[in-house]
């Protein structure tokens, strides 16, 4: 009988355990599970891996993608040996754990050590929930336990690595290693591991920058528990946490819209010299008005990739320097940039050669007449000195007879997308009169140096934009390199003339300050101004852009490539052995001009030594279409004149050149001297 009633007794007793061991099946089974699908930073990276700039996720915080494959394997191990050292053998709870937490608990009346496994805390980080109470204990035991039906242990641990918490907004071992140690986890001292394995525990009272003898504290406990030698214990603690770049965040942000779904984005930039362009700009406008802005851009005009790209000062709003607004791409007025081009242009038709002369004089097309910046003529003179000296009427000239629509489409060849007040081109963007950004002119500028084919700006790395295209021959091209690499350096930066090409601009109202450059590899472009488009008193292209662009170049590299060689065909002579239809510039009514005469003076004739009468001299006139204009040493004196015979003061003892300019642009000139 005893016999029957104890089997029975053992049969009831192993159909309860197989009851309940279906139930908690069924239990564990139906658990509702979290989403395991982990948000992660945006991570922008430069040419060469270094970080850039990182998106924070839901509630500002930095969480960074991480596989268990990058981290320090002795961080894994020493993780593994402090917090759940049987990790590889149970199933989600670790019952000889907990059930030493809670006899060690009784005994001592209270928590001496947690019983919770890797897996529960990556249940409760997974729903952040508490620890404190039974109701939460039970549920991450719960949560533990389905988890390790469906993923593997290096997916469980990886959940860990990526969602542990480190202080403030920092979550992930990999965001905690670069804000607390400025590293990645691949390799970490036992001092650097142990700390990383504390904080989590308690984030915010350990933290080492608030809460250094607590951090200390704990990051020993761990030491002496993976029996890690003395000197370890003796490494301080980090006493700040590093603040994640934030290098080219206006590129970074246009990065981020062109690739939505992409996690890491490698860019064409270079992060070292990214920083020091970045505060070139900030130093370029210390000390000036609160909302001027600067904007910078470097590339390699042979591939086209964009090394260094500075949108403002600041990526901000304070001050109202509108730091947000991209200058990079804002359109503005380009001032005298697009000259170079126009001369590019009359090379390439044979309208003019660099030795050509042209005549600088008062001109008026309808009812535009424009001037020079300084007000002055010089009359007949070289086209390389009409571009050397920046002057607004030879290219004007030369535009009207080019057609300002041929212009345009040379810039649109070249990758650019000007926009014309109105829709319509007309003679006044030859002097800025048209909507230019900073990245299409060191896009075009990147085409002179490349012999007249532009190469497109690329930002993202291993991405190719297209072919070159030819906006200009390569004999133009070199004729225009030639002349800007004549131009002088800044008298503040000072060094030799022929390193580097480069051209100023000023647009009108001085709102924008140009200067870009280009040598045998680099093109660089620099512009200052308010975004808003106010004027800048005093803000000059040549005197605060062109400095900036120098001590850019000297960011990029102290060698130049040496310039290019002239082609072949290039004609290289002076203006008296030109053809004789390129030795003087004619526009196409020239030969209507040789119907009526040409303007002559008839006194005081070239050469004349007169004796100063305090009132000047008699001014005799022949020929030329009225009214007249008379310039004395580059300045006018007389205009609207339309008295062929009249006084002409003069008071400055020594030599005069007299420039007499009819109303079709034609000219006589005589020199004097009064004594």
């Amino acid at each position: 009988m005893i016999r029957r009633y104890g089997l029975f007794g053992l049969v009831m007793l192993l159909a309860l355990a197989a009851g309940l061991r279906d139930a908690t099946d069924r239990w564990i089974t139906s658990t509702e599970l979290p989403s395991v699908l982990v948000e992660t930073s945006v991570e922008m990276h430069d040419r060469n891996g270094a970080l850039l700039r990182v998106y924070p996720v839901e509630n500002g915080r930095t969480r960074m993608a991480l596989r268990v494959g990058d981290v320090d394997p002795a961080f894994i191990r020493m993780l593994i040996a402090y917090e759940d050292k049987r990790f590889y053998d149970h199933s989600g709870v670790d019952l000889r754990a907990g059930l030493r937490a809670a006899v060690q608990a009784l005994k001592h009346g209270g928590v001496v050590s947690g019983g919770s496994t890797l897996t529960m805390q990556v249940a409760r980080l997974l729903e952040n929930s508490g620890t404190g109470r039974w109701q939460g204990k039970l549920r991450q035991i719960r949560l533990a336990l389905a988890l390790e039906r469906v993923l593997t242990k290096d997916e469980i641990l990886t959940l860990y690595l990526v969602h542990a918490p480190y202080g403030g907004a920092v979550e992930g071992l990999r965001a905690g290693t670069l804000a607390w140690f400025g590293k990645e986890p691949g390799r970490l001292t036992l001092a650097e591991a142990a700390l990383l394995i504390a904080l989590p525990q308690a984030p915010e009272t350990r933290r080492p920058d608030r809460h250094p003898r607590s951090a200390l504290q704990a990051r020993a406990r761990v030491l002496q528990r993976v029996n890690a030698p003395e000197q370890a214990r003796l490494a301080p603690v980090p006493r700040r946490m590093i603040p994640f770049p934030r290098l080219a965040p206006h590129l970074t942000d246009v990065a981020q819209r062109q690739t939505p779904t992409a996690q890491r984005v490698d860019l064409t930039l270079d992060a070292g010299l990214q920083e020091q362009i970045e505060d070139l700009a900030a130093r370029a406008v210390q000390g000036r008005d609160a909302r001027l802005s600067a904007a910078i851009i470097v590339a390699d005009h042979h591939s086209g990739e964009i090394l260094a790209s500075v949108g403002s000062p600041a990526y901000s709003g304070a001050d109202g320097a509108l730091g947000f607004v991209d200058m990079t791409r804002a359109l503005r007025s380009p001032g005298s940039t697009l000259k170079p081009f126009i001369y590019g242009l009359a090379f390439d038709q044979g309208l003019v050669h660099p030795e050509t002369l042209i005549n600088d004089a008062p001109t008026a097309f309808g009812r535009y007449a424009p001037q020079n910046f300084d007000g002055r003529y010089r009359g007949e003179l070289t086209v390389r000195s009409a571009l050397l000296q920046s002057l607004n009427i030879p290219p004007v000239v030369l535009l009207n007879e080019l057609g300002p629509s041929r212009l345009m489409a040379l810039l649109r060849r070249g990758g650019a997308a000007p926009v014309v007040p109105g829709g319509k081109p007309g003679l006044a963007v030859a002097l800025g009169g048209v909507g230019m950004t900073l990245q299409d002119l060191v896009q075009l500028y990147g085409g002179i140096a490349q012999g007249g084919r532009v190469q497109p700006l690329v930002w993202r790395k291993g991405v190719i934009a297209g072919p070159p295209k030819r906006i200009m021959s390569d004999v133009a091209a070199w004729h225009l390199w030639d002349i800007l690499a004549d131009l002088a350096p800044p008298p503040q930066i000072g060094g030799p003339r022929r390193q580097i090409a480069y051209k100023t601009g000023t647009s009108y109202g001085h709102r924008d300050a140009w200067s870009i450059g280009f040598d045998g590899q680099h093109v660089i472009g620099v512009w200052l101004g308010r975004p808003d488009g106010t004027p800048v008193p005093g803000v000059f292209g040549g005197d605060l852009a062109a400095p900036i662009l120098f001590e850019a170049f000297g960011r990029v590299s102290e060698k130049r490539e040496p310039g290019p060689l002239p082609p072949d065909e290039t004609l290289m002579v002076s203006t008296a052995n030109l053809p004789a239809p390129l030795q003087r510039f004619r526009s196409r009514g020239a030969i209507f001009d040789l119907a009526t005469d040409s303007p002559m003076v008839s006194f005081p004739p070239h050469g004349a030594v007169l004796r100063h009468a305090g009132a000047g001299i008699p001014l005799k006139l022949r020929s030329g279409a009225l009214p007249l204009t008379v310039l004395v040493n580059g300045a006018p004196v007389l205009t609207g004149l339309r008295d062929r015979e009249t006084w002409l003061p003069l008071e400055g003892i020594g030599f005069s050149r007299i420039l007499v300019i009819d109303a079709r642009g034609r000219s006589a000139e005589v020199e004097i001297r009064l004594q």
